[in-house]
């Protein structure tokens, strides 16, 4: 046995253990700070609170709204204005819902809140047939509910646990099946023009929001109308959206990006861009299509075996 493998063989496993603590406590960290900045930026970057808002926090009981909350009191604290939050749970009086999780927690956190009971369940379960999807129903019910109570609140910001993925899902299931280039936008006014609606979480990847759920130990509460359904469209956008991550780096990244990139002059929307009333002008545009012959979508010529393209 040589020196090297004796040292090992001593190493103290308390002192271990306590490196793998070290560790794990300054992943977390990281985590939280990122989380902080990704909502700090998506806050900064579409305004969506200004000093003296009294924002209402949709408190599903999932993972999401569970860490919007939370990332939201933290900045609360650090910013440099004055806002306010209100806590509010629907609870729809699903079977086997504990009521108790929810105020419980946030007495804890001290934080105000506010517990709607609506029987929507009941009328959800009633209207829509069995297999069929739910959430479009659901949504709207629950959509009438809370901007009622957040006038009676007092509240003039709403915001919703709504994060990266959910934003990509919505614009392909937008693309699929209803044939528009539609979104998820971070900020909106709500369906009645009286509310602001944010989502602090556009920029978080949902998979920091369940790793971080996880480290909080939030005391999670599963959905028994879209969370049991199976074969919702939304739920084969994420599997796609999950394998184009896995298999090629970047690419859910890059399409996020171009949300935020639009040139509607070569979409084919006649509403968003002047197209029949388009002349030539003889004015060289920096946006014209040269754009097709940008980098991005050239071949490199360096692979294996490719022949380059010789000049015309």
């Amino acid at each position: 046995m040589n020196d090297m493998t004796m040292a090992r063989e001593m190493v103290d496993p308390v002192d271990a253990t306590d490196k793998k603590a070290e560790k794990v406590t300054y992943e977390n960290n990281k985590l939280h700070k990122r989380l902080c900045r990704l909502v700090g930026q998506a806050i900064g970057d579409f305004n969506m609170i200004e000093d003296g808002d009294k924002v209402m926090v949709c408190l599903s009981g999932g993972k999401d709204s569970y860490a919007l909350l939370d990332i939201l009191m933290t900045l609360r604290e650090r910013a440099p204005i004055k806002f306010e939050l209100v806590a509010v749970n629907l609870d729809q009086k699903q079977p086997n819902f504990p009521a108790d999780v929810l105020p419980a927690y946030l007495d804890k956190l001290g934080v105000p809140h506010h517990i709607e009971n609506q029987d929507t369940y009941s009328i959800v379960k009633r209207l829509i047939p069995e297999g069929k999807t739910t959430c479009s129903l659901c949504s709207r019910l629950r959509r009438g509910i809370l901007y009622r109570v957040a006038d009676e609140l007092g509240c003039n910001k709403i915001a919703l646990g709504h994060h990266r993925d959910d934003i990509l899902e919505t614009f392909f299931l937008n693309m699929f099946f209803g044939a528009k280039i539609k979104g998820m936008p971070a900020k909106l006014v709500s369906d009645d023009g009286k509310h602001m609606v944010i989502r602090p979480l556009a920029y978080v990847k949902e998979a920091d929001t369940e790793r971080y759920a996880e480290v909080k130990g939030f005391p999670i509460i599963p959905c028994d109308l879209c969370g049991s359904q199976e074969n919702l469209q939304r739920k084969q956008i994420k599997a796609m959206l999950r394998d184009w991550e896995k298999k090629y780096p970047g690419r859910v990244e890059s399409i996020f990006g171009s949300l935020s990139t639009v040139v509607p002059s070569h979409l084919m929307d006649r509403d968003l861009f002047g197209f029949t009333d388009l002349k030539t002008d003889g004015i060289e545009n920096p946006n014209g299509d040269i754009a097709f012959d940008e980098e991005p979508c050239s071949t490199p010529a360096s692979l294996p075996g490719m022949i380059p393209l010789q000049p015309l």
